[in-house]
């Protein structure tokens, strides 16, 4: 899969798409089109690229395709190829670039949408999200507490402070989750409004044995700066599920002083 990924980001093309999905995610093919110099079959071909690498996402909206950029496998490889050498650069680069960052994205559309495979039975990664001893195993050292009932509050706590709020929208164990979301304790989050963050999860169509796990952030509107925080977040919460499902480890993780500890 890594080879996949690095021959679909070798090529400028290919990486000028990403660009193009990462300061405005929702884009349809004539979207994507536009600032690029070549036919429409070739745009074509280079998203079928990415998305096989899984490097892109795609959602039906009526009778548009609309294209997301997915970062999880990026995350994946940062953490294997980066962190271990240039770990203390490349925290400061990214808090410099989650400064920088555009505001607000196409209205009305998904906007934040992240895709991970796992080597694990649909119920395995419905507990995992669902035990607060498994979320803080992977949701960088919070537990998630909640009745898991439609129209009952949850809450996601680290130690003994409460981190972010919510209520459960849908539930259909293992498949689907969706829950509004509240930041309680992120400097600059205080007047957000609550988001929504919605978990799909189901078998891979060709790989038995393998679980998709598809995570929908959106209704953000109101809410850029928890936008911003989930947008880097969510990658590393996919990546560390994977990580404890098919090994039994934790990733190293970065806290929010900068340094990396063990979750």
């Amino acid at each position: 899969m890594e080879n996949n990924i690095f021959k679909a980001l070798a090529d400028p093309s290919r990486r000028k798409l990403l660009d193009l999905l990462h300061a405005s995610d929702g884009q349809t093919l004539n979207d994507l089109c536009i600032p690029l110099d070549m036919s429409r079959f070739g745009v074509m071909k280079h998203l079928n690229i990415l998305e096989e690498a899984g490097l892109i996402t795609t959602r039906k909206a009526g009778r548009e395709k609309l294209h997301y950029l997915n970062a999880v496998p990026i995350r994946q490889i940062y953490e294997r190829w980066v962190t271990k050498f240039t770990e203390p650069w490349a925290i400061g680069l990214s808090s410099l670039q989650n400064e920088l960052e555009r505001e607000l994205i196409l209205e009305n559309k998904p906007q934040h949408i992240h895709r991970i495979a796992i080597k694990a039975k649909p119920e395995q990664v419905w507990q995992a999200l669902t035990d607060p001893v498994k979320t803080s195993k992977f949701w960088f050292n919070c537990a998630i507490r909640s009745t898991w009932e439609v129209e009952s509050s949850f809450e996601l706590w680290n130690g003994e402070e409460k981190k972010a709020e919510g209520v459960i929208l849908e539930i259909d164990p293992p498949h689907k989750l969706v829950m509004s979301w509240r930041f309680i304790s992120f400097p600059g989050t205080e007047n957000d409004s609550a988001s929504q963050i919605t978990w799909e999860i189901g078998a891979h169509a060709e790989l038995q044995g393998v679980t998709l796990v598809t995570v929908v952030h959106d209704q953000f509107e109101q809410a850029v700066s928890t936008a911003k925080i989930l947008e880097n977040g969510l990658p590393v919460v996919l990546s560390g599920l994977k990580t404890l499902l098919e090994t039994g480890e934790m990733l190293v993780q970065e806290n929010h002083s900068g340094s990396a500890e063990d979750r």
